[in-house]
């Protein structure tokens, strides 16, 4: 140009997204830090994947609803719900009904059938609350809100077992036939005794019916779910798969399951973590079946107060740990690399207490013919002696008795007495030929003592050690759940994001296949192998077990917990040495945001 000046300017700035420049600059500004690649496609409000809308149904969206449609509502009612999810199971009833006959055996399978039915209807229901509602909010929330709200929502989940547990145990001492429990002459403390465990699903019934309605109410998309989407930064496992996913749009039709299940299985970082989740859900579904059990043989407990203090300090542990758990990850804002790193830790602390459990055992009381003989006649192993010859005692008839020489017997039959007496206070057994010692005077200065004495149900247990025992394995279950909400994060961040509720349906299923179905299996043989006194049936074969070896079950049960813990050490410790995060976005050459200006005259 011959008049004036010419600035020429090449800006780089257009080429990387920019549309405006507010001033014109003549040095070269600073290079932003660099940050973990945010995934290509940023959401907006109109977005058809993230629809908000209100609360209500259809059309119908009262204005009273829409205090509800945030975060903290859904975690109101998904709270509620998970509470009754983990009510049912917990229902259980304990005693041994010896039928034999065919016709009985068929009727029982039938029954039998049912149960499983109704178990199948349970999990296929409650499963999508944990896998879509979890996604739910970390759809809604951010990264580090959302560990929070999860962690929560998890602790509730597991009171409900609680309750169940609480609630079956009071149930337990409540006779099946409540309207006939005056004709059978049975008390709770009877092995024989049957409890009301319909009661309590008839009640889970009911209370989930109303849940359902406002649950139902909120929309697809919280209202700033949009917003967080768009902001959201990737740390998905850097194995390609997060580039397929967007690529092909995986996950809008059925078809695309099979592509959707093996990047998954595929992906190593997952499938370690979920490992892990199965390892721990072995030993934590194992104890949450057989815990009353071990306690009520343990420490001579009635199956009621075992089942009582069992779900009053397993239960509320495990919902301790998760709401920690999510607190921790909230407040410290870890990313995937470091919420491993976590896990590892909690792992390693719950192994270092279950070696305390060693020295919490209790050896197991005095019992006639089982542990020790008959006033040294008889042998151990044979529940007939001298002393109980004559009396045609039968095995089929389990009431034990505790005689006053504190040694407990099978029955009065082969405690050897001959009357009784009942009142307010249970039956005592008088001119018992197997409980006189021949060590205790029968009379002092003229006072005549009876040593033939028993009184009805098991010795009083003379182990204190139950209380330490409950307070180091509330410790064990707080460590142990303080890492379930962070993996179940980890789990949610290391997979694409449209991957994230297919994920946590895919960990459900192997934790339940390989973790919660399996635990109590092998925790049952565990149990039952440690075995030293069968009932048998009236028509032949073992029937429930009466009395189990008390320091074998322990030592069996902290194997399998260690070995299990052990597994889940490792396989997360694979995670965190397998895990590759994104790779940091860093402009191409030439777009380094610099203004270059020339002046000619």
């Amino acid at each position: 140009m011959t008049d004036g000046v010419d600035n020429p300017v090449f800006v780089s700035l257009d080429e990387v997204g920019l549309s405006r420049v507010a001033s014109l600059r003549l040095y070269r500004e600073p290079e932003p830090e660099h940050v973990p690649e945010i995934s290509n496609r940023q959401y907006t409000a109109q977005d058809d994947n993230y629809t908000e809308g209100p609360c209500g149904w259809g059309r119908f969206t009262p204005r009273c609803l829409q205090s509800c449609n945030n975060a903290v509502g859904y975690l109101v009612f998904f709270s509620l719900l998970a509470i009754m999810q983990g009510v049912c199971p917990t229902n259980t009833t304990s005693g041994d009904i010896q039928k034999c006959s065919t016709a009985t055996t068929f009727g029982s399978s039938k029954y039998l059938a049912i149960f499983i039915i109704a178990q199948l209807l349970t999990g296929i229901g409650g499963t999508p609350l944990y896998t879509l509602g979890t996604a739910f909010f970390d759809d809604s929330l951010p990264p580090h809100k959302s560990s929070l709200f999860i962690g929560i929502g998890y602790g509730m989940s597991v009171v409900g077992p609680a309750i169940g547990y609480v609630l079956g145990g009071q149930l337990l001492n409540l006779y099946i036939d409540f309207d006939r429990v005056k004709s059978v002459h049975l008390t709770p403390d009877d092995p024989r005794w049957l409890g009301s465990w319909w009661i309590g699903f008839i009640i889970c019934w009911f209370i989930t019916w109303l849940l359902i309605p406002p649950f139902s109410c909120f929309p697809k998309h919280l209202p700033g779910t949009a917003k967080m989407q768009s902001e959201r930064v990737s740390q998905a496992h850097h194995n390609g798969s997060e580039k397929v996913v967007q690529e092909k749009d995986i996950g809008k039709t059925f078809r695309d399951f099979p592509v959707a299940l093996m990047l998954l299985l595929k992906n190593p970082v997952f499938m370690c973590l979920t490992i892990s989740s199965c390892s721990d859900a072995f030993t934590t579904a194992g104890f949450a079946a057989f815990l009353p059990k071990f306690i009520e043989n343990q420490f001579s407990r009635s199956a009621s107060f075992s089942a009582t203090i069992g779900g009053g300090v397993l239960i509320p542990a495990a919902a301790i740990g998760q709401v920690i758990g999510g607190i921790i990850i909230s407040k410290t804002k870890m990313n995937c690399r470091n919420v491993m790193k976590y896990s590892i830790i909690c792992a390693v602390l719950a192994l270092a207490l279950c070696s305390v459990f060693l020295f919490t055992k209790c050896g197991n009381h005095p019992y006639a013919g089982v542990s020790v003989n008959y006033n040294g006649t008889g042998s151990i192993g044979e529940l007939t002696a001298p002393c109980n010859a004559n009396c045609s005692c039968l095995r089929s008839t389990y009431e034990p008795v505790c005689g006053s020489n504190n040694i407990q017997y099978f029955s009065p039959c082969y405690a050897g007495c001959s009357s009784y007496t009942s009142d307010s206070q249970g039956k005592v057994f008088y001119n018992c030929s197997c409980v006189r010692s021949p060590d205790l005077p029968l009379s002092i200065n003229g006072y005549i003592f009876n040593t033939s004495e028993a009184t009805a149900g098991k010795c009083t247990a003379s182990c204190t050690k139950m209380p330490f025992f409950m307070a180091f394995f509330f410790f064990v279950v707080v460590t142990t759940f303080m890492a379930a909400t962070p993996i179940t994060m980890a789990i949610l961040r290391c997979v694409p994001d449209k991957q994230r509720s297919f994920a946590l349906g895919v960990q459900w299923l192997f934790v339940r296949l390989l973790g919660a179905i399996p635990g109590p299996i092998l925790f049952g043989l565990t149990i039952d192998s440690s075995c030293i006194l069968w009932d048998i049936k009236p028509c032949g074969g073992n029937g429930a077990c009466w009395t189990y070896d008390n320091d074998k079950m322990s030592n069996l049960l902290v194997i399998i917990s260690a070995v299990c813990k052990c597994i889940t050490i490792l396989f997360l410790v694979l995670a965190f040495c397998l895990y590759k995060p994104p790779p940091e976005k860093t402009p191409p050459p030439g777009e380094d945001n610099t203004f270059i200006a020339t002046v000619s005259t």
